[in-house]
């Protein structure tokens, strides 16, 4: 197999972004975006994913908010995705999987068939969790699933709004992991049309 690896940078006139991926790592993630519920939340994702994940970015927060910088380390991070599954050949493609933290639990699940759908469910009793919006917590997922090339289904409910969103950044991983590993039974694309 060859590597599934990826190394993506972004700049606009508001952020800086570098995601460097791989698929088949041992869960070490170095995050650094200026953010730091984001950071925690992509350690949760690299780490229960087992993908190996340095995330590096630098945006206008302290001019505008976090809005920018999330929703390009989204952006980013879901072209690493799709650049490391290259032609998709062999993975398994789906991914289903239940989290719990606490009180909360979340279910994700992830089609990696090219094309891009999201929805998404949260229980939220505030309007930040530390320095981030959580109206953003949808907006990450739509964002990195239009660049990944997948369809995602997200819900995730709890009286903590914390335990909320990181309930559903370990469901995501474990969903992922599953969609993208490999199965030696397959040939070519996981799709009857033989095309995704």
């Amino acid at each position: 197999m060859t590597d599934r690896t990826a190394d993506v940078e972004r700049t606009t006139g508001e952020t800086s972004v570098e995601v460097i991926l791989d698929l088949d790592g041992e869960g070490d993630v170095d995050a650094d975006t200026g953010v730091g519920f984001l950071d925690h939340m992509l350690e949760a994702l690299g780490k229960h994913g087992l993908f190996d994940l340095t995330v590096d970015a630098d945006g206008d927060v302290d001019d505008t908010g976090e809005h920018h910088t999330v929703e390009d380390v989204a952006i980013v991070l879901g072209t690493a995705f799709d650049e490391a599954l290259d032609s998709r050949d062999g993975i398994r493609r789906f991914g289903d999987s239940r989290a719990p933290l606490d009180e909360a639990v979340a279910s994700v699940v992830v089609d990696l068939s090219g094309r891009s759908h999201t929805r998404e469910d949260f229980t939220f009793n505030r309007e930040k969790v530390a320095d981030m919006s959580t109206e953003m917590v949808p907006h990450f997922y739509t964002s990195w699933a239009a660049n990944a090339g997948a369809t995602l289904h997200v819900e995730s409910t709890g009286d903590n709004d914390h335990h909320v969103v990181e309930a559903s950044f370990k469901a995501f991983a474990l969903a992922l992991d599953e969609a993208t590993s490999v199965d030696d039974r397959r040939g070519g694309v996981p799709s009857t049309k033989g095309k995704l």
